[in-house]
């Protein structure tokens, strides 16, 4: 039995309930519903308890079969199967009498998905290529060879009558390879006629749209019977995708498309799927996504098939719009645009419904390059020093590193060490809270006493005539959202925190923002003074609740789902720009500049807008995040319209 949570509008963990029996899609009857069957379904759908159930085709009618009717649970049951009913198929009902569920929004630890393909119950576990060809050998990754499957430890062939491309093409996505490729069938039959083979699979029929070998119609070989007469064993060659491409002319001809990317993921071919349209970057709601939509995105980037198609914003949520809902593909299109999908309305989808993706990628034997880490007591020799690197790279050895070791002392203390994380937190600005709160103001100095201890003023402050005259403020909200998958912690401990009597409260880090007024070429004219911060949970969305605050002298840092808020009329939440002559110019913040907290992404750490400023007045536009707009929008970034009107207050 397989089952899902469809319907509208709807979370990702509540919906129309729909059953996979017999081969078919079909409802339960709400007829006798209890919490007690919400129970024994939310478990099967992988989360640990029901809160609710609804009636009456509460997220709209399905269609075909109901499976069920009258169904009776004590709560305790393992499967819908094992509670009471009217029996599979014999109902009364109507599809207006649908039944829902409303489960707890907390997964099973440990729980295969039914997006996930599990094939511990078939006799094909993994498959592998086993390199023929001698010099073939030592090259990274193998993408031809002869085809083998694992069964009960053991490596077996597979025989090659009838096999297709489809068949390759589905071994190829398991392996990490977005295509097959032809193969010279006459070169390996002379070099196979010599060997013993022994074959598990007679033959494979797969339709090419499947995710793993298990899931495509097998003939397994019978026992006494003549294995594979007249054939060998298959033999597939893959095309690996761009990123697993030594060749740099093969790079050139293997591009990845521009119009989808994974955020947010720990490795390498995971994430959150964001797709391009309009020049925005947008996320996908999850309402019917599958492993078939999954492996088209993974295809699409130069990967192979999907291991995992994830639901509810496993990979944390995104910002900004969302682009596509109900997203169905096939599985052989070549680009996800190209798959059936409907737009979204408000009522669709929010972020916490945004789908990810985890793929097969290639094996590439890294860990012969392989790293350790240990308490570093006894280190008695340097072997890299001048270590770069981008965060892309695969392997330590593939960063840029001084090609000559250069480091004077080998003592415990210079060794580098890492703390490995499974997940990590992501910052975010809310751009348009920036756009939309900005103004001037002209301070008096007699209030900026305070300010001016903590080194927010610009340096011309110091020769101003106090407490007379005033300063000339930029101020404007600042609304950083942590939407990565571990809360935000300041790197350094409460101990080292700074008390700032002025403003009474702890700050946890020097520096954790940079404000910066830029001219068009880069130069900066003016800069706030941001160089500590106080952080904390100001809100949080529905269901999350706030656990970081600054009072005293409370834990600091910014829970997963919630955003600390610093409003406009906050001290030190502006740029000076006493001394800034009228122009135009670019307004750019940076979370986190110096890298001092871990991220999943630092690409959208940074914001900027258009500023055009006349000596009375100032207007923003355009403000957006680093990675929220397509290359070529990014470059005709000077040229945007659209202006807020923002008078002196």
């Amino acid at each position: 039995l397989k089952f899902r949570l469809v319907g509208y509008p709807r979370k990702h963990n509540e919906g129309r309930i729909e059953v996979f029996y017999q081969g078919e899609w079909g409802t339960i009857c709400d007829d006798d519903f209890s919490l007690a069957n919400a129970q024994v379904l939310c478990r099967q759908l992988g989360f640990v308890s029901a809160t609710g159930w609804a009636h009456s085709a509460k997220y709209g009618k399905g269609q075909g079969k109901i499976w069920l009717d009258n169904v009776l649970c004590n709560g305790g049951e393992k499967s819908i199967d094992a509670c009471k009913s009217r029996g599979w198929g014999s109902s009364d009902c109507t599809h207006d009498e649908d039944a829902g569920v409303v489960c707890k929004d907390e997964r099973i630890p440990g729980f295969v998905d039914s997006n996930v393909i599990d094939v511990r119950s078939q006799r094909v576990e993994e498959v592998r290529l086993r390199v023929v060809v001698g010099g073939a050998k030592r090259r990274m990754p193998v993408t031809e060879g002869v085809l083998e499957v694992k069964h009960k430890d053991s490596w077996t062939q597979v025989c090659d009558l009838g096999w297709t491309p489809k068949n390759t093409r589905v071994v190829c996505g398991m392996l990490g390879f977005p295509h097959e490729r032809k193969v010279n069938k006459k070169f390996y039959k002379l070099s196979l006629e010599r060997q013993k083979h022994h074959f598990l699979v007679h033959s494979v029929a797969c339709t090419g749209t499947e995710v793993h070998l298990a899931a495509c119609p097998l003939e397994f070989s019978r026992p006494n019977a003549t294995a594979c007469p007249g054939g060998m064993p298959a033999v597939v060659s893959c095309m690996p995708g761009p990123l697993f491409t030594l060749h740099s002319n093969a790079k050139k001809k293997l591009k990845i498309s521009a119009n989808v990317r994974l955020k947010g993921g720990a490795r390498v071919g995971e994430g959150r799927v964001e797709v391009l349209k309009n020049s925005q970057w947008g996320t996908v709601c999850d309402d019917r996504w599958s492993l078939q939509s999954a492996s088209v995105v993974c295809r699409e980037l130069g990967f192979g098939s999907a291991k995992e198609a994830l639901t509810g914003a496993r990979m944390g949520q995104g910002m900004g719009p969302i682009h596509m809902n109900e997203v169905r593909c096939t599985g052989l299109e070549r680009s996800l645009w190209a798959c059936p999908f409907k737009n979204v309305t408000k009522e669709d989808c929010s972020h916490t419904e945004d789908a990810a993706v985890r793929c097969h990628v290639p094996y590439m034997g890294l860990e012969d390059s392989e790293t350790w880490y240990w308490d570093s007591s006894n280190v008695t020799e340097m072997v890299m020093s001048g270590v770069k690197c981008t965060g892309a790279e695969m392997s330590l050895s593939q960063c840029q590193h001084h090609k000559v070791l250069n480091c004077q002392k080998t003592a415990a203390k210079f060794a580098a060490g890492v703390i490995c994380s499974e997940s990590a937190s992501d910052l975010v600005l809310n751009a348009p809270v920036v756009q939309e709160t900005v103004y001037i103001e002209d301070r008096p100095l007699h209030m900026l006493y305070c300010a001016a201890e903590e080194n927010c003023l610009s340096k011309t402050a110091a020769s101003a005539n106090w407490p007379y005259g005033h300063r000339r403020l930029l101020r404007f909200s600042s609304q950083i959202h942590n939407i990565g998958r571990s809360d935000f912690r300041p790197k350094a401990g409460r101990h080292s925190w700074v008390w700032h009597a002025c403003h009474g409260h702890y700050h946890s880090m020097d520096i954790f923002t940079h404000y910066d007024l830029l001219t068009s070429n880069g130069t900066k004219v003016a800069e706030g003074h941001k160089a500590s911060f106080c952080l904390e949970d100001s809100e949080c969305y529905e269901g999350i609740s706030k656990r970081y605050e600054c009072a005293n002298f409370g834990e600091q840092g910014v829970t997963v789902g919630c955003w600390d808020l610093y409003r406009h009329d906050i001290d030190c939440q502006w740029i000076d720009i006493t001394d800034v002559k009228p122009g135009n110019y670019i307004l750019q913040i940076v979370i986190n500049p110096n890298f001092e907290v871990a991220e999943s992404d630092f690409t959208n750490n940074a914001m900027k807008c258009n500023c055009k400023y006349d000596g009375h007045r100032i207007w923003l536009h355009n403000c957006h995040n680093g990675d929220a707009f397509s290359e070529e929008a990014e470059r005709l970034f000077e040229k945007y319209p659209g202006q807020l009107n923002n008078h002196i207050s």
